[in-house]
Order: C-alpha cells, then sequence, then structure tokens
C-alpha cells in the first residue's frame, strides 16, 4: 500500500457529526449512554467523599500562601465584594474534582463503549470495511492511560492560569480537546486499520481529528450535554475513522 499522507483538512467533520447525531437514536446507541454516565456519576461521588474536606484544607493553607491571591482578596474586600476565602476554596475543589469523575466517564466510553458502538456501526453502515486492526483492548487501554495521567496532571498544573480571564475560558476547552482527540482518535480506529493505515489516517485527518475534539470540548462546557457525550463522541470519532479507512482503501486498492 503507498503511503498517502495529505492533508485532508477538515473534509468529512460535518458529515461524521450528522451520521453521529442519527446513530446516537439507535437503541442499543440509547442503552450505552447508562455505563460512562452511572460511572462518571459513581466516581464523581466517591471523590467527593474522600477527597472534598483535605482537598479543600490543602488549598486553604497553599492558595492563601501566594501574595497575589491576598492582593487580590484586600481589594476586592475594599469595593465591598465577599472574600475570596468565602468561594474560591469552594470553586478550586470543584475545578479539580470534577474533571476527574468526566475523565473517568470518557475512559469508560474509550475502553468499554467504543467496541460496542464499532460493532453496531459495522453491521449497519459499514459492512464493507474490513477489520485489519490487531490488539486493540491493549492498545485501547495503555493509550486511556496516558492520555488520563498527561489530562491530570496538565489540568492540575495549570489551574493557576485561570485567574487570567482568557485561559479561564481556553484551557478547559485546550484540554478537553485534548483528551477527546487523543482518545478517541486510536480506538475509532484501532479495530478497523492495520498499523500503517493508522499512520495515515492520523496524517492525513489531524486537523479532523481535532476539529472533532474541539467540537466536543464545546459541548462539555454544557452541562446537560454530558448525559450523551461520552457515546455521541464515540460514535462522531468512529463514522470520522471508518468512512475515511472506508476513503483511504478505494484509493489504494487496485
Amino acid at each position: 500500500m503507498p503511503v498517502v499522507t495529505r492533508s485532508a483538512g477538515f473534509d468529512g467533520v460535518g458529515r461524521a457529526l450528522g451520521r453521529a447525531v442519527v446513530s446516537q437514536f439507535r437503541g442499543p446507541m440509547l442503552m450505552a449512554l447508562l455505563l460512562p454516565f452511572a460511572v462518571a456519576l459513581i466516581g464523581a461521588i466517591v471523590l467527593i467523599w474522600l477527597f472534598w474536606t483535605p482537598l479543600s484544607e490543602w488549598l486553604q493553607i497553599t492558595l492563601f500562601q501566594w501574595s497575589v491571591v491576598n492582593q487580590m482578596d484586600t481589594a476586592l474586600m475594599a469595593l465591598g465584594i465577599a472574600s475570596l476565602k468565602l468561594w474560591l476554596i469552594p470553586v478550586a475543589a470543584t475545578l479539580i474534582l470534577l474533571p476527574l469523575s468526566g475523565i473517568l466517564g470518557l475512559v469508560t466510553a474509550a475502553v468499554f463503549i467504543m467496541p460496542l458502538v464499532l460493532r453496531h456501526l459495522s453491521e449497519r453502515d459499514y459492512p464493507d470495511v474490513r477489520r485489519e486492526g490487531g490488539n486493540a483492548l491493549v492498545a485501547g487501554v495503555w493509550n486511556a492511560l496516558w492520555v488520563t495521567v498527561v489530562f491530570v496532571l496538565g489540568w492540575f498544573f495549570t489551574l493557576p492560569l485561570w485567574l487570567l480571564p482568557p485561559l479561564a475560558v481556553v484551557l478547559p476547552i485546550f484540554w478537553w480537546a485534548f483528551a477527546f482527540t487523543r482518545m478517541l482518535r486510536l480506538d475509532a480506529l484501532a479495530d478497523h486499520a492495520s498499523p500503517q493505515e493508522r499512520k495515515i489516517l492520523q496524517a492525513r485527518h489531524n486537523k479532523g481529528f481535532w476539529a472533532l475534539g474541539t467540537i466536543c470540548a464545546l459541548i462539555n462546557l454544557l452541562p446537560p450535554a454530558w448525559f450523551l457525550l461520552p457515546v455521541l463522541s464515540a460514535l462522531m470519532f468512529s463514522h470520522f475513522g471508518l468512512e475515511a479507512l472506508r476513503r483511504l482503501r478505494s484509493e489504494t486498492q487496485p
């Protein structure tokens, strides 16, 4: 197979989004919504129960050792606004613990829901796309682990930058786009594409995969969408990846 690496830009992103919405309302995909949502919900409850008090105490000690935080607190009180001590610690604790439950839901979707999604789409929408991948589960689990570690560390260590207004919006979008893209891109292709095909598709459609990840990150800003997003994102990346693989094979077959 010749190596075809030309960039396809954002070609197919809108098509994948439309197909994912249609697929989401099929019976098996509606049932698949329950598992990642349950994992994220239980994870949030456990994280709050175990870590809320010690995390809040650590934040109280750590944050108010910074002179900039104390200066901001003094300025706000001088303006008649509530002290940072009343709301900064709960907000910071929430911003640390809530994403951890969300990434657990995404990992569940990547490792357990993605195989169901791919099996469903293979039967309904892409019966002509042969499975030529291997070790998909092992690759998916390893990929989910390293993406989760990078996401958690990146989120935590860039939290102080949220004090700068533009970065308070940009950083969460960036980190969630990273998580969705790097976690689901591999899983969408691992079952069906050979290693060489994966390399070609990831190079050719890098912008498209990142566009999908950014769309998911923007949707993630809307709390009511959290119930749908783990499965919907898996459907978006699967439709995009399988259609791209179908087109690649049509180009390279004699």
